[in-house]
Parts: C-alpha cells; sequence; structure tokens
C-alpha cells in the first residue's frame, strides 16, 4: 500500500499542512450543514409524530422551521462547492508553481534520468490529479470526525443508548474502507503508472512521426497506442470498481443502523423523539458517506506522491551574489581540480579538471564524444554542480551566485536550438522581453537572420511551426545567435553550434560567431575542425580529463 511509503506520506502530510487555511472554512460549512440537517431532522420528526399519534398539535411550526432550515442548507452547499473548487485551485495554482521551480532549478540535467513525457505527467495530469485531495478529501476528512461527533452530542442528550449504537455502527465504516483502500490504492497506482507510459509513447510518436511514415511503421504505432489506451481504460475501471466496495460498506452499516432504530421506534413511548433519532442515522452518516466519496481522492493523491515527491528538491536559497557587476568586456572562468559523475557505473564525467580562461579570451574544448565537453558547458550554466573542486567566475564561486545573476552572465548556443511556435521577432525577443524592436531589428541584422527573413512573407513577423517547423538548420542557428546579440552576456557558451550543418552554411555561422565573440569571454566545446579555428587556447580532453593545453594559435 502507498501509504508505506515514507517519503510520499511525508510529501502528503507536508501537502495537508500547507492547504490547513484552505481547509478550514470548508470543515466549517460543513458543521454549519450537519447543524441544519439535524434542525431539519427535528422539524420532520415533530410533523410524522402528529401524522401517526392523530393529536391535536399545530404543524404550522415545524413546516415553517424545516422550510427555513432546507432553505438555508441550499445556500450553505452553495457555498461549500463554491470554496471547494477555489482550494481546489489554489492548491493546485501553488502546487504547479512550486513543481515548476523545482523542475527549472534541475534543468535539462534531469533529462537524463525521467522521460520528458513523465515530467510532463508530473506537472499536469498528477497535479490535475489532487484536485479533489484539496477540495474534497482534506476537508471530508475532517468532517468525519466533527460531523458525526455532533450528531452524537445530541442523540446522547436524547438517548444514551441509542448514541452509543450510532458510535459502533459508524466504527464500522473505517474498517471496510481501510480494506478496500489497499485494493483501491494498487490499482490507482498501476493506472496512474499506465497514464504516464501512454503520455511518454505517444509524445514520443508525436516527435517522430515523419520516421514512422518513413519507415512505414504508422500503422503499427498506431494499433500499439490503442492497445496501450485500452489497457488504461480497464485499470480506470479497475479502480472504480474497487473503490465501490467503501460505499457498499457504507450502506451496509447505515441500513444496520435504520433497522436497530426502527425496531425501537416500534413501541416508544415518546414517537417524536423516537422519530427524531431515527431521522438523525442519515445525518450522523452523512459526513462519512461524503468521506467515503472522496476516499478515492486519497488514492489519487498517494499515486500522485509517488512521482512528484521523487523530483528534485527545491533548490537552497543562496547567500547574496558574491559576483560584481561586469561588462561586456566579458568574465574569467577558472576551473580547479573539478570532477563530476553522472553515473557510478560509468565512471567519472569529469576527473579533476583545471584550466583558466581570461577575460575576453576565447576556449576551444576539443575531443571525441563522451569526453567531457558539454558537462563542462552544464556546470557553467549552473544545471549542475561539481562533485569536487572549485569553479570560478571573476573570482566569485559559482555556488555562491544566484540562478538569476548567473544568466545574466550568461548565453548559450547549442547543436540544436530550441525554435518556438510564433514569429521570428519574438523567438529573438525571447532573449530579452523588455527588448525594443529597433534592438530586436538590430540582433537580426549583426546575426544575418534578416538576409533570409528578406524572402519571407512577412519578414521578422513571418510565423514560425513548432520546433523551428519552416527553417533550415542554419537558419535557425541565426536566430540562435541574434538572441545571443540581443541578450549582449559577457560570458558566451558554444556547444556544437555547427553539429548538423553543411560546410558553406559551417563557414557563415563559425563567421558570425567571431563577431559575436568580440569582447566576450567565449568557451566553444567542438568536433568539428572548422570550428577549431575559431581561435584562442584549446584545451584536449579524453575520458574526462584534460590530456592537453595548447596556446593561441596552436594546431
Amino acid at each position: 500500500m502507498s501509504e508505506k511509503n515514507p517519503q510520499e506520506a511525508a510529501w502528503l502530510k507536508a501537502e495537508s499542512r500547507a492547504a490547513r487555511r484552505l481547509v478550514a472554512p470548508l470543515i466549517g460549512l460543513g458543521l454549519v450543514g450537519v447543524a441544519l440537517g439535524i434542525g431539519q431532522a427535528g422539524c420532520i420528526a415533530a410533523i410524522l409524530a402528529h401524522a401517526l399519534t392523530g393529536r391535536p398539535a399545530s404543524v404550522a411550526m415545524p413546516l415553517a422551521g424545516f422550510a427555513l432550515f432546507a432553505v438555508l442548507r441550499a445556500g450553505n452547499a452553495y457555498l461549500g462547492e463554491i470554496a471547494a473548487s477555489r482550494a481546489g485551485i489554489a492548491g493546485r495554482r501553488r502546487l504547479r508553481a512550486e513543481v515548476m521551480a523545482r523542475l527549472l532549478a534541475a534543468g535539462p540535467a534531469l533529462l537524463r534520468r525521467q522521460h520528458s513525457g513523465e515530467l510532463a505527467t508530473a506537472a499536469i495530469d498528477r497535479i490535475e490529479g489532487l484536485d479533489g485531495f484539496y477540495g474534497r478529501w482534506l476537508p471530508a476528512a475532517g468532517l468525519a470526525v466533527l460531523g458525526p461527533a455532533l450528531v452524537l452530542l445530541v442523540a446522547a442528550g436524547i438517548d444514551l443508548r441509542a448514541a452509543l449504537a450510532l458510535l459502533l455502527a459508524g466504527l464500522l465504516v473505517p474498517l471496510g474502507m481501510a480494506f478496500a483502500g489497499i485494493g483501491a490504492a494498487r490499482a490507482a497506482r498501476r493506472q496512474f503508472l499506465a497514464m504516464a507510459r501512454l503520455q511518454a509513447r505517444f509524445l514520443d510518436r508525436v516527435r517522430g512521426i515523419a520516421t514512422l511514415v518513413l519507415y512505414g511503421r504508422a500503422e503499427d504505432e498506431a494499433t500499439r497506442l490503442a492497445a496501450a489506451a485500452d489497457e488504461l481504460r480497464r485499470r480506470t475501471l479497475r479502480v472504480l470498481r474497487v473503490a465501490f466496495l467503501s460505499s457498499a460498506t457504507l450502506d451496509l452499516a447505515m441500513v444496520a443502523a435504520l433497522v436497530g432504530f426502527a425496531l425501537r421506534l416500534w413501541n416508544a413511548p415518546a414517537p417524536v423523539s423516537a422519530l427524531f433519532l431515527l431521522l438523525l442515522v442519515p445525518e450522523f452518516f452523512a459526513p462519512l458517506r461524503a468521506f467515503a466519496a472522496a476516499y478515492q481522492d486519497r488514492m489519487q493523491a498517494h499515486a500522485s506522491a509517488e512521482m512528484l515527491a521523487a523530483l528534485p528538491p527545491a533548490p537552497a536559497p543562496s547567500p547574496a551574489a558574491a559576483v560584481r557587476h561586469v561588462v561586456a568586456s566579458g568574465v574569467g572562468v577558472a576551473f580547479t581540480a573539478v570532477s563530476f559523475t553522472w553515473d557510478p557505473a560509468r565512471g567519472p564525467a569529469l576527473a579533476d579538471v583545471s584550466f583558466r580562461v581570461s577575460a575576453g579570451e576565447s576556449l576551444v574544448l576539443v575531443g571525441p564524444s563522451g569526453a567531457g565537453k558539454s558537462t563542462i558547458l552544464e556546470i557553467l550554466l549552473g544545471f549542475i554542480r561539481p562533485d569536487q573542486g572549485r569553479v570560478m567566475l571573476n573570482g566569485a564561486d559559482i555556488t555562491t551566485i544566484v540562478p538569476a545573476a548567473l544568466a545574466d552572465l550568461t548565453a548559450w548556443i547549442g547543436q540544436k536550438p530550441m525554435i518556438f511556435a510564433g514569429t521570428l521577432a519574438e523567438n529573438i525577443r525571447f532573449a530579452r522581453p523588455a527588448a525594443s524592436d529597433a534592438a530586436v531589428r538590430e540582433a537580426a541584422r549583426l546575426a544575418r537572420v534578416d538576409a533570409f527573413a528578406a524572402n519571407l512573407p512577412h519578414g521578422l513577423e513571418t510565423e514560425i511551426g513548432e520546433d523551428g517547423f519552416g527553417l533550415s538548420g542554419g537558419e535557425a542557428q541565426r536566430v540562435a545567435i541574434a538572441r545571443a546579440y540581443l541578450k549582449n552576456a559577457p560570458l558566451l557558451l558554444l556547444d556544437e553550434p555547427t553539429a548538423h550543418l553543411d560546410p558553406a552554411t559551417e563557414a557563415e555561422v563559425i563567421e558570425s560567431l567571431r563577431r559575436l565573440a568580440i569582447g566576450r569571454t567565449v568557451i566553444l566545446a567542438s568536433h568539428s575542425a572548422a570550428a577549431r579555428e575559431f581561435g584562442g587556447r584549446r584545451v584536449d580532453l579524453r575520458a574526462g580529463r584534460v590530456v592537453a593545453l595548447a596556446a593561441r594559435g596552436a594546431a
């Protein structure tokens, strides 16, 4: 059962504490509803007693009281629904902001451990699945104790034995729900797992749709997706089937209490009191029924907690940045005995790496795939931290620099830049959202984006498809270079920026990068012989170690 996982249990307890302010009004409204229900039961008992005994008595007051309680109870239920909806929205909004902050703080390194489809499931579906946890389960859990307790107090004031009988019947409910909950928790966990697998598979197939069509596998994959969707359907129905057991347990307990109270009513000397006690039975079980109905939300919360609790923790607050303001003349970078390991089974990605780059200097990292070039860049981008050693920027340890300050210092261009669906101008402005139109046009000119944009229907305002659909590899790289021009950061990191370009386009991109590098500190990681002619000192890496340091201009 999921409760046995201490990490999940601790996460849910923390969420319950965080949601107390949201849940307290819901419990209060629920108690008001129970009190109004007790008042309704008293009015109905008086009316029925008059009908059964035929004694002369006015029923005008009980009828008016019943009508008043009914109107008040309907209004209270309406307010409760609104409050529950708002609690669910507020809880999910807070949690989604927290999860997104954790994912962004973890950076791209997280994708080495988890599929992007699973992360999307965590940030969207798993959090959406907690709507009932905030809006129904938490208030129902509190009301399941306080509501029946209020009814028991009223019943005990009339007949202590009847109150004890109600208490015994109520105790059967959590026992039956616990029995059904074991199966429900397992079924919910499997259902969420099937959903995550389906989403990850669907995302992969959408991304690779061109490959599927070219290799004639579209129909096969459609069949497999249909089978995965059918598995999810069957698992969802299994969750519902198991969850209905808790409702059956509640119904049996309530029927037992009603039968017992009906037998007492048969020869009761005071029919009003006996009828009142009989009508209190549904009111006693109403909070327990809401508790049983919300039990599935608790199971879904445990299934969601399995993934959400396993996400990387939120970053610890950093001290005030120990980094000084710099101008575009560059920043100095120093690696001192830096080591880092992605996976212990594969050995260190970096082992005792040391080098220095002066402000305004260029450094080229060369070496085969897996030598550690990209790992060095990820450390400089702040996505990962060294296991050992120190990385200094202008004399400040990189681990003491707040992420926002580090982002301001750095511009990055990778192998395949991310181009979002939108206009060319919007994609360039992504580097500095507050930039003026003139600044965007100047960045496009410096990166020679305007050279190909002039042939597009609307120039820089031309809409580009998702993932750069409609642009060639060289054109997408020029957009990335324009972003770097617009950001004007003093430290420029280049990770195989010409890896997928033809020789002619590669030469043009390198020329643009040379212009961009003027006055900046540049670290370039590349296999390309043309990129190695970029200029600057060279560091040769093999298996995460520095094997050679070449002076500027050396071959």
